[in-house]
């Protein structure tokens, strides 16, 4: 049942969309992200945005795991990172005030916690039960 016989709920239908619009928002901003840490090597700022690709790249998979591969287990992890990543916010708005990328890693925060909101309410409650062979 997890073929393209099988429709996604409405819910997780938003949920999946939510959550790449926070991708690729985070991948936009992450090209005007200050590099305020380059004295120390050349390479750090490339080996940084490398490292962010790859981890935006992940957070794909895992949204697609969950959305079209029914696994709780990524969606706990999206929650988990969603948890570390307001955490990282809050400590941005207490160190620097709010500035533009820290309201634009805010924005993206709220868009997971909408989609992840989703994930968990409505008709996408089955969702994820269903996989594991209950009904």
């Amino acid at each position: 049942m997890t073929g393209s016989d099988v429709t996604v709920p409405k819910h997780i239908f938003y949920f999946e969309v939510l959550l790449y619009l926070s991708l690729l928002l985070d991948s936009l901003s992450m090209v005007f992200r200050d590099d305020s840490f380059s004295d120390l090597n050349e390479m750090t700022p490339s080996a940084a945005k490398l490292i962010t690709a790859v981890l935006l790249l992940f957070f794909v998979y895992l949204v697609w795991l969950a959305a079209h591969r029914r696994q709780n287990w990524a969606r706990m992890v999206l929650l988990v990172s969603l948890v570390m990543s307001m955490i990282s916010v809050a400590a941005m708005v207490n160190e620097t005030g709010w500035q533009l990328e820290t309201f634009v890693d805010f924005i993206s925060a709220a868009l997971t916690g909408a989609g992840l909101f989703f994930s968990f309410t409505g008709d996408a409650q089955g969702w994820f039960a269903s996989s594991d062979g209950r009904r």
